[in-house]
């Protein structure tokens, strides 16, 4: 068994910061790609930002500049810094990654529960 589990989410007023965190735990192998997702009310789950098991990031434009993705190999966490939070940053906020439960088998994604951020006064 193979669980992500997200933390850090919260209310907060337009401008501030949050930093989400996503940590795998049970039957792991190897940990490949990260990464966050968020989903709105009424729209679709939207890709955040992705990190490469090396470290290589990518934020998607609307995020750029505000938020940045990291990990931790060795606690197989993923981090999202969330910096200059705007209101239509409120969403549900998931993480997301590629793992490998044995040296045999191929890799699967899993995905967190989700974790709520409100940015709003």
């Amino acid at each position: 068994q193979v669980q992500l589990v997200e933390s850090g989410g919260g209310l907060v007023q337009p401008g501030g910061s949050l930093r989400l965190s996503c940590a795998a735990s049970g039957d792991i192998f190897n940990v490949g790609s990260m990464g966050w997702y968020r989903q709105a009310p009424g729209k679709q789950r939207e890709l955040v930002a992705t990190i490469t098991r090396g470290g290589r990031g990518l934020t998607v434009d609307s995020v750029k500049g505000r938020f940045a993705i990291s990990r931790d190999n060795a606690k197989n966490t993923v981090y999202l810094q969330m910096n200059s939070l705007k209101p239509e940053d409120t969403a549900v906020y998931y993480c997301n990654a590629d793992i490998r439960t044995s040296m045999w088998s191929q890799s699967f994604e899993y995905w967190g529960q989700g974790t709520q951020v409100t940015v709003s006064s």
